[in-house]
């Protein structure tokens, strides 16, 4: 497999040492993914960790050119159908992701377990997130996930909560409030070896994946 990386943040650099930790070979880092050629870009598959402009303005190229995509960027759910629209017509594989942390795709599937077992038994859901002063959207795509299972699966919207601090990775915490009791389930980020190692693992997951999908389906 050989990957192109879209955006070399933060995030494009750790990704950088976990291609590198596991021998899998990078082609480039792009800051402008729309200029890479075309024969090259359809050998590869792309990891992108921009930001939701840039995401915006690059996804027809890349659902056009590139051999397959993993997208953590967040902030484009109102043009998601748009999104899966243009990979399905181009027949370019997609896994995206709020949170490609598998720690967090955990939190995913505890907050939907539960969340149908209290259903219609009084209780209040709500989430709070904090991250670094770095991040740009608020709250994170990892927040609004989390109330949207918070929501299919008790029927409540929740009120959800964002922290900008420091340098903090990432904290999520989702609770559930009633008269007798509180229950608090809380991840927390170390760091965003979590992501980078998440994202290579759907990387590799895109070998003979059609369709698009998002990460944790495919846990």
């Amino acid at each position: 497999m050989k990957v192109i990386i879209s955006g070399y943040g933060r995030m494009g650099h750790m990704v950088e040492k976990e291609l590198a930790r596991r021998g899998i070979e990078l082609v480039a880092a792009s800051e402008d993914i729309c200029s890479v050629d075309p024969a090259v870009a359809k050998e590869c598959v792309v990891i992108d960790f921009t930001w939701p402009d840039a995401f915006r303005a690059n996804y027809p190229f890349i659902a056009k050119h590139f051999k397959a995509a993993v997208v953590g960027t967040t902030g484009w759910n109102d043009i998601e159908a748009d999104v899966f629209k243009a990979f399905e017509e181009a027949g370019t594989p997609l896994i995206y992701a709020s949170n490609f942390s598998l720690g967090v795709n955990a939190l995913f599937a505890a907050v939907e377990r539960v969340s149908k077992m209290l259903k219609g038994n009084g209780y209040t859901p709500a989430v709070e997130e904090t991250h670094h002063i770095h991040k740009l959207d608020a709250p994170s795509g990892t927040a609004k996930s989390l109330g949207k299972l918070l929501e299919e699966g008790l029927g409540v919207e929740p009120e959800i909560t964002a922290h900008r601090i420091g340098e903090v990775p990432g904290i999520h915490t989702v609770t559930y409030t009633s008269e007798v009791d509180k229950l608090t389930l809380t991840h927390e980020a170390f760091g965003r070896e979590g992501l980078a190692a998440g994202a290579v693992a759907a990387a590799l997951l895109t070998e003979g994946l059609k369709g698009v999908h998002e990460f944790k389906e495919l846990l």
